[in-house]
């Protein structure tokens, strides 16, 4: 399996740990990425508030340089923010006959031209429809036996575009987090939204929202992430929030890849729990848990 990489800007900074573990996860599954050469920023969520084609045309110019440097059909986005944009991009470029032009035009004048042919991918789409749960299953090495994992999806890799899962009541981890050994916890937040930016424009209804998830794990011995800025809400005010509700919230939060990596027995280098936030959970061949800062 071959795929075009685009790791987007939080996987370079903030959430180096998701870079490192998909990279390290994936190569252990026999799967090449090509990271996209000069890629720019997506746009984020800033790009809209100045520009309808500019918020097309940041995204869309890492398709055309996809395009330009291989045959490969299949871009991949890990940050769901990245590939929320990038799928916009591809949608618009696809089904508007008129924006595929007029977003040419722009790349015009570094040689790139986006034809159409690629498709943004997320993770969770690659990891649960074609590598698929067996796959996994058969290279764990070191099964998370007795583990009980929530799975947390956000909205951006589900909505709006409804590619590989059911927005509403998605499952796509199901089958990855028990194939590593591990039991899916049983709860109705995995597609609630975490507040997004909110937690710094308008903390008390990002808060709001982080703390209804956390008191909904409880009973977990962690919680599973697919992106970045989802991973950084319930992880850094696990402590701020735990205090206002005088009550202990602290969760060990990871993301997927991580999870994989440690069923796949990976070495720290290739995971770094060290990096995250919260007490991240080593899962070590005896099933024990570690706390790590």
């Amino acid at each position: 399996m071959k795929y075009l990489y685009y790791p987007g800007c939080s996987l370079e900074g903030t959430s180096r740990e998701y870079d490192i573990s998909t990279r390290s996860v994936l190569k252990a599954l026999d799967v090449e990425l090509t990271e996209i050469p000069d890629w720019t920023c997506c746009g984020a969520s800033a790009a809209a508030s100045v520009s309808a084609l500019l918020s097309l045309a940041l995204p869309a110019r890492n398709i055309a340089a996809a395009e330009a440097v291989s045959d490969v059909n299949d871009i991949l986005a890990p940050c769901s923010a990245c590939y929320l944009n990038l799928k916009r991009a591809e949608e618009e470029a696809r089904h508007g006959a008129e924006m595929l032009p007029r977003l040419n035009a722009v790349f015009e004048s570094e040689g790139l031209k986006m034809t159409g042919r690629m498709r943004v991918r997320h993770l969770l789409d690659v990891l649960s429809q074609d590598i698929g749960a067996d796959r996994i299953r058969r290279n764990v090495s070191h099964p998370l036996s007795g583990k009980r994992v929530a799975p947390y999806y956000g909205c951006q890799c589900l909505r709006p575009y409804r590619v590989f899962d059911n927005p509403e009541k998605p499952v796509s981890m199901n089958a990855l987090i028990e194939a590593t050994g591990a039991q899916v916890f049983p709860w109705h937040m995995g597609a609630a939204c975490c507040g997004a930016s909110h937690m710094n424009t308008h903390a008390a209804v990002g808060t709001s929202l982080v703390t209804a998830i956390l008191k909904a794990a409880r009973g977990a011995d962690a919680i599973v992430t697919v992106c970045p800025m989802c991973h950084m809400n319930l992880e850094a005010y696990q402590d701020k929030i735990s205090q206002n509700c005088h009550d202990n919230l602290r969760i060990p939060v990871v993301y997927l890849s991580q999870l994989l990596g440690m069923a796949l027995g990976l070495s720290e280098t290739d995971i770094r729990l060290d990096m995250n936030l919260s007490e991240a959970a080593v899962f070590s061949a005896g099933s024990s848990i570690v706390a790590v800062r």
